[in-house]
């Protein structure tokens, strides 16, 4: 929609300007002028006494996307230092997945330097080809050039959807990708498929603070274009032949020139917490009532040798430092065994953990939507229910 003024109409009667609840009317050279504030809320419309004022909807550009030019599925393979990410494994199970609904192919594209070997393995996971870009400015990241290198790619190659990690490397370069490709991009997945009608990708994600999951199209655009959450997605099997083929594929010099520079990087070598690997994990939440209950957590925590998790209301309580937290703003796990004790079962939580393999609730509220999510649920007070687990896991270690 736009809000149209006639100039020849207008008397310059001044009436619209104060109707106008966001300030967005001003009178110039007696004439009514709208401004970049304007909301279309049309109540400047009905004051007008002379009907100078419209809202008219706007001739919508043609779809310069031909679809039906547009074939195969391709995933990012994001490598760092030489090895590739554990998130690409997971991407090419969804995307040989996406690829076989499709009846069509899945690609891995690697950009890196002196990578092939590691490039040549995704082979093993269920890619038909691979395309390799080496180059020794691509051996670091920089978000520009990568972008470059991808955009050309997928203007010549014209995949029909591109699917990436929502890394701190994926969610830094990607979006320059997409608006480079004219095509929309859904942040943050959670769920992808193929609609049996449409054909388009359901790109399904938390949404109004993960309060709700919303499925996205891309219907008037391609590629159709993703970031996935890591551990949301079944990891890749190996296969001991490989029959793809690798490519490749040497890019423009230009596309290499990015205006910052790496001068040193410095690994972190302090403690790290890392839940995305861990097979077990017991977190805790509000429930446990105060910080120094947490004791109980990593005490029934170092009985199962697991890893120790929170909930965001645990951790915004600064009872435990923020790399323990669980959920659409923490960590996304996929344990063999997952422990939610005093967790209520929010819906930003669960986007977290609910893959995981086996999910135990020990809540005192038989109601807590956690237990719809759980493997075995325990209702009771944790003070009672973790002591008399703990003294069944000694006697077991006895």
């Amino acid at each position: 929609m736009a809000l149209r003024i006639d100039k020849e109409t207008c008397t310059g009667c001044g009436l619209c300007v104060p109707s106008c609840p966001f300030a967005a009317l001003e009178m110039r050279d007696d004439v009514a002028t709208v401004l970049d504030t304007c909301t279309l809320c049309g109540a400047c419309v009905d004051v007008c006494p002379v009907q100078a004022i419209t809202l008219e909807e706007e001739e919508k550009s043609p779809d310069v996307h031909d679809l039906s030019s547009y074939k195969d599925v391709w995933v990012f393979g994001e490598q760092r230092h030489g090895k590739i990410a554990p998130v690409v494994f997971e991407l090419l199970g969804k995307g040989r997945e996406l690829a076989d609904k499709r009846q069509s192919k899945l690609a891995a594209v690697v950009l890196g330097n002196n990578i092939e070997d590691e490039a040549r393995e995704l082979l093993h996971y269920g890619a038909d080809y691979v395309l390799l870009v080496q180059a020794p400015e691509l051996y670091d990241f920089y978000d520009e050039s990568y972008a470059k290198v991808l955009s050309q790619l997928i203007l010549e190659r014209r995949p029909e959807i591109v699917i990436t990690g929502a890394t701190t490397i994926g969610r830094s370069f990607i979006p320059k990708v997409a608006v480079a490709v004219d095509t929309g991009l859904t942040a943050d997945c959670t769920g992808l498929d193929i609609d049996a009608e449409s054909n388009y990708l359901l790109q399904t994600r938390p949404a109004f603070g993960g309060n709700i999951m919303a499925t996205i199209i891309c219907p008037n655009r391609r590629p159709q274009m993703a970031t996935v959450r890591y551990k949301v997605m079944e990891k890749a099997q190996r296969r001991e032949i490989a029959s793809g083929t690798l490519e490749k594929i040497v890019t423009n010099a230009e596309n290499l020139v990015s205006r910052s520079r790496i001068l040193d990087f410095i690994r972190d070598e302090g403690p790290r917490v890392n839940l995305e690997e861990a097979p077990i994990i017991v977190s805790g939440g509000r429930g446990i009532q105060d910080g120094k209950n947490f004791d109980l957590i990593r005490q029934l925590a170092d009985a199962l040798g697991a890893s120790v998790g929170a909930s965001r209301g645990a951790v915004d309580a600064e009872w435990i430092p923020y790399p323990h937290q669980v959920g659409q703003t923490g960590k996304t796990v996929r344990p063999k065994l997952y422990v939610a004790c005093g967790i209520s079962g929010a819906v930003q939580h669960l986007a977290g953990m609910q893959t995981s393999e086996n999910i135990v609730a020990i809540n005192k509220d038989p109601n807590a939507p956690i237990f719809q999510h759980a493997t075995y649920g325990i209702v009771g007070d944790l003070f009672e229910v973790i002591p008399e687990i703990l003294k069944v896991i000694q006697q077991k270690k006895a």
